[in-house]
């Protein structure tokens, strides 16, 4: 589904079928990493499968698209600059297909916003970032399979390291006015958004 959802996407500003592939194959290799347990094409297929349900009320779904595929592609857990490393280089990717201008700099922005998940003006932005957060609000299986694949994830850090980060990451989203900046996205995850979380951060203090 991913591999034809992009190609197809392209296409519509492309008729080079070489760079389409080629780019998909860039997309693919860079989320199949090794050292990846969470931020995967999994995660990609997640944040597309629920943004479909709100399609109607995104704007600019193509750069919507090229944002999900393009928002992780760079992506070390040792690294702060992981959403500006990745809106660079979706810049870069997005001019050789021709995308407009302003459109590359939407992208950019809303690739950017993934760092901190905050309300932005841009509703397309709001769907995106809800999108990539909406593990948090999956029952609670998931939500435990989400957890380790992120601490394997961060297995460079020992336990007293990764609990303390971890822990800092999880009281930002409690400490959001609300988790989720649409009503969509709030409605249906965020209520079992906050308990995932508030669990996660007592099991902590075991």
């Amino acid at each position: 589904m991913l591999t034809d959802t992009f190609l197809q996407l392209v296409k519509k500003y492309s008729k080079d079928h070489e760079l389409a592939n080629n780019l998909w194959l860039e997309i693919f290799t860079k989320y199949s990493e090794s050292k990846r347990h969470y931020h995967t094409v999994d995660h990609l297929e997640a944040m597309i499968t629920d943004l479909k349900a709100v399609q109607d009320k995104i704007e600019d779904w193509d750069t919507t698209l090229f944002a999900v595929f393009y928002h992780d592609i760079i992506y070390k857990a040792s690294s702060i600059t992981n959403e500006g490393d990745s809106a660079k280089l979706a810049m870069h990717r997005l001019s050789e297909i021709g995308y407009a201008a302003d459109q590359i700099a939407k992208c950019a922005n809303m690739i950017l916003a993934t760092k901190l998940h905050e309300l932005s003006a841009d509703s397309d932005t709001n769907f995106l970032t809800d999108a990539d957060l909406s593990i948090l609000g999956k029952n609670a299986e998931d939500y435990q399979k989400y957890t380790e694949q992120i601490r394997e994830e961060y297995t460079l850090y020992p336990d007293f390291m990764y609990t303390s980060g971890r822990k800092k990451a999880l009281q930002h989203f409690l400490q959001m006015e609300s988790i989720y900046k649409t009503e969509y996205f709030q409605r249906k995850y965020g209520i079992e958004a906050k308990t995932n979380i508030e669990n996660e951060l007592q099991s902590f203090k075991q």
